[in-house]
């Protein structure tokens, strides 16, 4: 007999490290298994658009590789061998090894360890709350946007801007440090409706010609990490040509004259000599900005991989200061909106039990921590015991070579909660197996907009695995870590958080599905004043006192130039290293997320470095060559793709691929460091010198 299966069609939104937070129209089929998922049309942001990897996402909930039950270790670091154990068994070995650790070297010595493998704020933040309570060592987020966010909020004195829907409304894009065809698809939703119904030009501004580039009317291409002299000469000729609008600029901002005396010496010519860009398109690209009121500036995360990025956002972020265009609809900037959200985070996190003596330790010093680095500890004790989250640093962090050592030490306990058995579960001495997101509740909002969601169990989780939450209530348990939130589910947990945080009750959030909280037009626009006390835009950056979230000044703060500029600060090539290598993000890989999953696989195909030709040809390397790439951190392999759409120099790796996936079975974070980027910390993926071998056959 043929029985029909019974289709019902839920809500939810897309938890990945990624600004969009698609809203999701998901079908569920029988109450048991996930059939399609598309993007919902009654978010007006997300529009009814969702990329490929997440449309095909029934293949990687349902996969055959999904961890299924908790595991032991029982071969040697690193080997693949673990026996099943029940869950009793792993949170109590997982419990002991912590209470070791702490009898034995202090609560530092333990670290919780985490990320954005799920942007949802119970899942992705509790582990804070085990942290605070236990006084093991915090940690301190820098793996991702802490550059960028220094730069943006330095000049308009939040991480808030122009209601990106308004890009619909432009007649000018400039989209600049973002690949959204490939990161952030729904940008290109509002493009497109700008280009069709007012003509709009899209400019992207870039080191290499990616997937935007390539739909783009204006094609800007850098050598890395010059943006800031780019930005700089576009200003001279804003300035020079009589496109600054100058009773703006005096009611608004805080030093035209002293900005327009620093940009004097800043010609097109000066910024073409660093940036690699002619003269001719600097003009070009300046005069069209000082003609377009309706210019939008769409900043991305490429500004937080460089050791110059705080200064190079910035920088970019002046630009639609200078021309005022932030007076008008489809004009102005926006890059995060992580002002708006406002979540009083306190129940997640356990805020109310920090001790603020506990050391945090930097994420993307990961290696250098597990070392045994007396600077990244703090000067404090070793880390003997971890239990990780949401990320898979074996990976994605930088300084492998480090991280890879520090993983294997036979004194580090480490608990993986994980999806799959990613490299960082392979080191692993107890593996946890971990929920997806169409299998919990939790609290969402989206980095490139303004919606807050819930999403909402909606099918239950195969074999034994268990959410994060469900984790960190075991463990508080057998830890005596005492906080109520312990003892809530997270739709409890949610829907407080919901009503300290000024935003009503769940039911009503549930039933309004995604909640709008854009600020009115003069908000969004900085009419009645920027977040800076004075309430100015500030040109001239104080870098030791900009509003955000930090852990101290890092870096060399003191250097920094306070106008928009070039700082030449990045590591440069040299006659031993000639290139300037930049890993940019895949369109089917999320950082190391769906690298699971066939069809993602298949597309991404195996992992190479783009070449321009006439450096392909002097080293007599051809496309398809197997050619190893190096520097004083370390050493990969991979092939060429020649590739004419860079700079000379200039080397690209798109994605993160595993390690096991290059030649020799050694990633492209080898080659990645983890060095503290001025003024807050963060890691400069894009910003690496190398040399380039090919392979003897």
């Amino acid at each position: 007999m043929n029985i029909q299966a019974k289709i019902d069609i839920r809500h939810s939104t897309c938890p990945h490290d990624c600004p969009s937070a698609c809203a999701l129209d998901i079908e569920v089929i029988n109450g048991a298994t996930i059939g399609r998922v598309r993007g919902s049309k009654q978010q007006s942001y997300t529009a009814g658009v969702v990329c490929a990897k997440v449309a095909r996402y029934a293949e990687r909930i349902h996969h055959p590789d999904r961890l299924m039950h908790p595991m032991r270790r029982i071969g040697p670091k690193g080997s693949g061998q673990f026996a099943r154990i029940s869950w009793d068994e792993a949170l109590d070995e997982i419990a002991e090894k912590f209470d070791e650790a702490e009898r034995d070297f202090g609560a530092q010595s333990v670290w919780p360890y985490y990320y954005a493998g799920t942007m949802g704020l119970v899942m992705r933040d509790g582990l804070n709350r085990l942290a605070h309570v236990k006084k093991y060592s915090r940690f301190y987020s820098t793996i991702c946007s802490t550059i960028a966010w220094a730069g943006y909020t330095a000049g308009t004195g939040k991480i808030a801007g122009v209601d990106p829907r308004e890009m619909a409304k432009s007649d000018l894009i400039v989209v600049w440090g973002t690949n959204p065809v490939n990161t952030q698809v729904n940008v290109m939703t509002h493009v497109a409706r700008a280009r069709k119904e007012r003509g709009a030009k899209l400019a992207v501004v870039d080191i290499y010609d990616n997937d935007t580039m390539k739909q783009a009317d204006i094609k800007i291409l850098l050598r890395p990490g010059t943006d800031g002299a780019f930005a700089a000469g576009v200003m001279h000729v804003l300035f020079r040509d009589g496109f600054a609008d100058l009773e703006y600029l005096a009611k608004y901002t805080d030093a035209s004259p002293e900005l327009e005396a620093h940009l004097a010496s800043r010609t097109p010519e000066w910024a073409s000599a660093i940036c690699g860009v002619p003269v001719a398109e600097i003009e070009a690209f300046a005069k069209l900005v000082g003609e377009t009121p309706r210019s939008f500036f769409r900043l991305g995360y490429g500004f937080t991989r460089s050791r110059n990025g705080a200064t190079q956002m910035h920088a970019a972020l002046c630009i639609p200061a200078v021309t005022g265009a932030w007076q008008v609809e489809g004009g102005g900037a926006f890059y995060n909106n992580a002002a708006l959200w406002k979540f009083d985070k306190t129940l997640i996190e356990g805020l109310d039990v920090i001790d603020p003596a506990t050391r945090r330790l930097d994420q993307s010093k990961i290696g250098r921590v597990l070392t045994g680095d007396a600077e990244a500890l703090h000067h404090g004790p070793p880390v003997k015991a971890m239990l990780i989250q949401n990320t898979n640093p074996m990976t994605v962090a930088p300084e492998q070579a480090l991280v890879q050592a520090g993983f294997a030490r036979d004194d580090l306990f480490v608990a993986v909660h994980e999806q799959f058995m990613t490299e960082t579960a392979q080191m692993a001495d107890i593996v946890l197996p971990a929920t997806m997101f169409m299998e919990h509740d939790d609290l969402y909002y989206g980095g490139g907009h303004q919606h807050i969601s819930v999403g909402a169990k909606l099918i239950d989780a195969p074999g034994e695995c268990r959410s994060n939450h469900e984790v960190l209530q075991g463990l508080a348990e057998r830890l005596g870590a005492e906080h109520r939130a312990f003892a809530m589910t997270p739709r409890e947990i949610i829907d407080e958080t919901l009503r300290t945080s000024g935003r009503g009750e769940i039911q009503a959030l549930e039933a309004e599905l995604w909640r709008d909280i854009q600020p009115d037009f003069r908000t969004s626009h900085y009419l009645d004043g920027f977040g800076h006390a004075d309430g100015k835009f500030h040109f001239k950056a104080d870098w030791s006192q900009v509003p955000m979230p930090n852990a101290g000044l890092m870096g060399t703060w003191d250097a920094m130039p306070s106008f928009p500029d070039h700082w030449a600060v990045i590591e440069q090539a040299d006659d031993a290293h000639p290139f300037r290598l930049a890993t940019s993000p895949s369109r089917s890989f999320l950082n190391s997320s769906f690298n699971e999953t066939p069809s993602s696989k298949t597309r991404e195909g195996a992992p190479n470095v783009m070449m321009h030709p006439e450096d392909a040809a002097r080293l007599s390397i051809l496309d398809g060559d197997a050619v190893t790439l190096g520097n004083v951190r370390g050493e990969t392999t991979l092939t060429a793709r020649i590739f004419p759409g860079l700079r000379r120099g200039v080397l690209i790796a798109e994605s993160v691929h595993a390690n096991k996936s290059h030649i020799g079975g050694r990633g492209i974070n080898m080659l990645t460091s983890g060095d503290a980027v001025a003024p807050y910390g963060g890691a400069a993926f894009h910003d690496n010198k190398a040399w380039v071998k090919k392979v003897s056959v």
